[in-house]
């Protein structure tokens, strides 16, 4: 298979040094609610990449539940790929790309718990059967069929169906990816987009502009 012609050019908007802050999540904040507010499908929606033990990165989508003090917070299972490869290893990168918006912002950091009254305050705004869900699911594990889900999901739907509050799970929570690098991309015409990335040093943020 040749996907060589499968190409489109990129007009909708330019990115210069003046549109640009000192502090990028004011740019980042700025172009989400932007992506929110356009129709997009999953505009939260982030490709998380950790790191294995093997040295082998592996990835996945996840949503962005909250920014807080420069810092993006999610929530998963502790029992997951991803969770145990974040204990073992911080270092982790985040990439949002919004088509319809011709725009990308690459983010690499570093991945830290969040205190169990945040995971406790998110956990409990979730819908009833996504609460039920978390318990249920052993996250990343095999498990012998779709059907061994659905059981497992009835025998608790009864039993919590009843009850005010659905206890979070000990081994779910969230994690907070503090920023080192930040980089915002706006697709331009006959490929010469605009790239400027930031490096935080120390407390201040450096801003350079890439080649597309």
């Amino acid at each position: 298979m040749d996907f060589g012609e499968v190409r489109r050019e990129y007009l909708k908007e330019k990115l210069d040094e003046s549109m640009l802050p000192e502090n990028p999540m004011e740019l980042f904040v700025h172009w989400l609610e932007e992506a929110r507010g356009s129709g997009l499908t999953d505009p939260t929606a982030m490709t998380l990449s950790t790191l294995g033990p093997d040295g082998m990165p592996s990835s996945r989508i996840v949503l962005l539940k909250k920014i807080e003090s420069g810092k993006l917070l999610f929530f998963t299972s502790f029992k997951s790929r991803k969770a145990m490869e974040m204990n073992r290893d911080s270092k982790v990168a985040a990439h949002f790309y919004w088509s319809g918006l011709e725009r990308q912002v690459k983010i690499a950091g570093s991945a830290s718990l969040v205190d169990e009254t945040e995971s406790d305050r998110y956990f409990h705004s979730r819908p009833f059967e996504s609460k039920i869900s978390t318990w249920i699911s052993p996250q990343s594990e095999v498990i012998p069929s779709r059907e061994y889900l659905d059981q497992a999901f009835q025998k608790l739907l009864q039993k919590y169906k009843k009850e005010d509050v659905i206890p979070r799970p000990e081994d779910w929570g969230g994690y907070a990816i503090s920023p080192l690098r930040m980089e915002f991309w706006q697709g331009g015409l006959h490929r010469l987009h605009d790239r400027f990335e930031y490096i935080l040093k120390e407390t201040r943020w450096i801003r350079v502009r890439l080649a597309p």
